[in-house]
């Protein structure tokens, strides 16, 4: 779930028609690699963990004989990968910020995009280990019974779930500012629930001896994936499509820009999510003959921050007399 907050940032890009600048309200504020920066260490310190702990259960797993346990670990190599390209992409946003203080990047937009595409891969690797689970999980109940280690699987599975209490409370501040993080804290909170499921299984198959509950609750497990998983790759998706955000209405934002004094007509209309919590928009504002266009570029400025809270926004204002761009500037 993408969370709509606060803006880290403010700038306010305003272009008149002749090429000038909104002469008030220029600013920039921190930037999205600052902010990611202070994530830096508790995603480390997470991927160190995750990562080890997979390890563990991958061999507990073959060990103890249990799918469940097999099915936690890989949805454990979704968050070892989710937490490294989180890392990757805000160690790519510093780098750039770095590039373009000196005017050295190309990438005039930065390189916040990647988070967006690192969330999406990491859907559809969740999607995979969800699908590979239920297969598994149907052979397992079509297969003889089978002999688990109950102790050991039981043990394991108590030490994943202390893993990821941790892990939690690492990523929970993190979560509330970035879509990549907050889709691998979300994958924490469902390896708790999984770990739950496996110690629940290991204590059934302790006390009764039926070995068709690991395939059962491996199942569950994989189930309980599967939404969570469209969810995330659709949000990422929108983004990538540069969907206007779900929670702005293009119409009501176009009618409120020619509500603007002296703004005749509003066309090229754009708004678009750059990344988590960064959006942006653009918009060619035609104004009556006389009008003051500096005016009506900051009217524009606060209405979009104030009102929809994107602090990014680039107008252009046109004077009535002008022809041509409504017809040749579409797309």
């Amino acid at each position: 779930m993408m969370v709509k907050m606060d803006h880290p940032h403010d700038h306010g890009h305003s272009q008149n028609g002749t090429g000038g600048h909104s002469h008030e309200g220029h600013s920039h504020g921190p930037s999205l690699a600052t902010a990611g920066a202070r994530h830096i260490k508790p995603l480390r310190i997470s991927f160190a963990l995750i990562g080890f702990y997979f390890f563990v259960e991958v061999i507990a797993g073959f060990w103890t004989g249990s799918l469940a346990l097999l099915s936690d670990a890989g949805h454990m190599l979704t968050d070892v990968i989710g937490l490294g390209m989180a890392l990757a992409a805000i160690q790519l946003a510093i780098r750039h910020k770095a590039e373009s203080d000196s005017h050295e990047s190309q990438h005039t937009f930065g390189l916040y995009r990647l988070e967006i595409l690192a969330a999406f891969v990491n859907a559809i690797l969740l999607f995979g280990v969800a699908i590979y689970v239920l297969i598994e999980a149907v052979k397992r109940f079509s297969a003889d019974d089978q002999e688990l280690l109950g102790i050991p699987m039981l043990i394991v599975a108590s030490l994943g779930l202390v893993v990821n209490i941790i892990v939690f409370f690492l990523l929970r501040e993190g979560a509330k500012d970035s879509l990549n993080v907050e889709g691998a804290y979300l994958e924490v909170i469902a390896d708790m629930l999984g770990s739950v499921a496996v110690i629940a299984a290991a204590i059934i198959y302790e006390l009764t001896g039926w070995s068709w509950i690991d395939p059962l609750f491996a199942a569950v497990i994989g189930l309980w994936i599967l939404p969570r998983t469209y969810h995330l790759g659709r949000q990422a998706m929108l983004v990538l499509l540069q969907s206007a955000p779900s929670h702005i209405d293009l119409n009501e934002l176009g009618t409120k820009l020619e509500g603007i004094d002296d703004v005749v007509d509003v066309h090229e209309l754009h708004v678009w999510t750059l990344t988590s919590q960064m959006e942006s928009a653009s918009a060619h504002l035609t104004a009556a003959e006389g009008a003051d266009h500096h005016a009506i570029l900051d009217q524009a400025r606060a209405l979009l921050a104030d009102t929809y809270g994107i602090d990014h926004a680039t107008f252009q204002v046109e004077p009535e007399s002008h022809s041509g761009c409504r017809e040749d500037c579409s797309f």
